[in-house]
């Protein structure tokens, strides 16, 4: 597939699992990982309203700043880390190639 990056999404046993995107559809990464089948509820569609596309960044270039609407939906989950994203938030481009997350339990 031509204009496509890889994300990798790493399993609980260390397993990195490698997912193409394109960059051309607008896609986040959180349609990425439906796509693909991955246990992602996303109840709010990407709004940035009820936090269940979290994952844990382990690996990236630098990413978009995050809005204030995903940093407060982010500050009520009690598993949150410093690299917490959603990832409804993070929109597929080239600068993303080669992003590493942890999908992370709901609360």
């Amino acid at each position: 597939m031509t204009d496509a990056i890889n994300i990798y999404v790493e399993q609980e046993n260390g397993e990195r699992i490698a997912l193409e995107a394109p960059t051309d559809m607008g896609l986040s990464v959180m349609e990425v990982l439906k796509a693909n089948e991955f246990d992602v509820q996303a109840v709010c569609g990407g709004m940035a309203i009820c936090a269940t596309c979290h994952v844990e960044v382990l690996e990236s270039n630098e990413l978009p700043e995050m809005s204030d609407d995903e940093a407060y939906m982010l500050e009520t989950l009690p598993h949150a880390t410093e690299s917490s994203r959603l990832s409804c938030q993070l929109r597929v481009n080239p600068e993303l190639d080669g992003l590493v997350v942890r999908i992370m339990p709901e609360a």
